[in-house]
């Protein structure tokens, strides 16, 4: 099997699943149980919370682990929106973010909220003059992707990082759930304030995740109740879930150190077979993220090419999974301005430190032999 979808979900790492079962069969007591095995639990809890913040650089009470990315974009700015909302009701976001953060977005326009949606150029990067061009005096949140999961494409979070700190009066919140572990984002000092990180995008486990909230950031919490994770979440705390989520994050890191160029190296392996196929156009723009590429095969369906090299035991994907079954061309590249033809036939084909040259060689085979028979069989 050769997998190519790692946007869309990774294998866990067998470490990973080690740690998970190892802790649900011996501290399965409750953290928050005064009891001994509650006790342990809780000793073991606080590790964790304090291994993570070494690995992202910032403090353990900037820590909530949650259930993963939407969650903790929904948390980030539903949470912003209704504690700040006595001191504006202004949110501005990118035309291409993740369909957790457009639609919590729409829900808050149905609040009253005001939000606007910022275009992109033609490589799918957002303007730092527009962002602080739009910011008003009843701005109370930005909300940016650090990479695009369709086209790979990176925002200037830095440079609008150094925008927000000039309006203390707004937060900066960074889906990073692409980015970790394949594009360094520093979050202590970089006027980002909240910060979203998935597990099973990093080889955890799916509904595992945490959200970075900055010292003396003030949210309205999503969820009411015991008041775990300092009552930014309420709920009894996912141990397992969360001793293998710092694991994921450790060999991530790991991984990024010692892999990144190599991963560098295949990618651009990858767009250079690619473009010796007749046909086949890379929507990606040249400097991305080393992991996504997105082509397209002008006059195929994407559904099609998908199953045809499925038969092949070859997997990648078209757009987002959170959207990619709803048939209609992709809004990403649509905000991008490229034409309904390519925006119609992209597929994302998405890398993982564990990719080699050979998987590479063999699907860009099997993907030429794939658009010829379909040539032939329309012909």
């Amino acid at each position: 099997m050769i997998y190519l979808d790692n946007s869309a979900t990774t294998k866990p790492y067998t470490e990973v699943l080690t740690s998970f079962e190892q802790v649900s069969q011996k501290f399965y007591g409750n953290p928050s149980s005064i009891h001994d095995l509650g006790i342990e639990a809780e000793k073991l809890f606080l590790k964790a919370r304090k291994q993570a913040a070494q690995l992202l650089g910032i403090t353990s009470n900037e820590i909530v682990f949650n259930s993963g990315g939407t969650e903790g974009n929904n948390t980030a700015i539903k949470g912003i929106a209704l504690a700040h909302q006595n001191r504006g009701n202004h949110i501005i976001t990118s035309q291409i973010e993740h369909p957790s953060v457009l639609e919590a977005c729409r829900s808050l326009e149905s609040l009253g909220f005001d939000i606007t949606y910022l275009p992109v150029n033609k490589n799918g990067v957002v303007s730092v003059s527009d962002v602080e061009k739009a910011i008003t005096d009843k701005t109370i949140l930005l909300s940016i992707m650090h990479v695009n999961n369709e086209l790979g494409t990176i925002q200037p979070i830095e440079e609008i990082g150094k925008v927000a700190k000039r309006y203390p009066k707004l937060f900066f919140h960074v889906d990073h759930v692409q980015g970790f572990g394949k594009v360094d984002l520093q979050l202590k000092d970089s006027g980002i304030d909240l910060c979203t990180i998935s597990g099973h995008k990093i080889h955890g486990l799916k509904g595992t995740g945490l959200l970075y909230i900055k010292r003396g950031t003030k949210i309205f919490p999503l969820l009411h109740g015991g008041d775990q994770e300092m009552g930014y979440r309420s709920g009894t705390e996912n141990l397992a879930g969360v001793v293998s989520l710092v694991k994921a994050l450790r060999l991530t890191i790991e991984r990024q150190q010692a892999d990144l160029k190599r991963l560098e190296v295949r990618m651009e392996k990858l767009r250079q077979q690619l473009t010796t196929i007749d046909g086949v156009v890379i929507n990606t723009p040249p400097q991305h993220a080393p992991h996504i590429l997105n082509i397209s095969v002008p006059g195929f369906k994407p559904e099609v090419i998908i199953h045809a090299l499925g038969e092949k035991n070859i997997f990648i994907s078209t757009k987002s999974a959170c959207s990619s079954k709803t048939p209609d061309e992709s809004a990403v590249l649509n905000a991008c301005a490229i034409k309904p033809e390519l925006s119609k036939s992209a597929l994302r084909i998405s890398l993982s430190y564990d990719t080699t040259e050979h998987d590479i060689a063999v699907f860009c085979q099997a993907l030429k032999e794939v658009k010829d028979q379909l040539s032939k069989v329309m012909g």
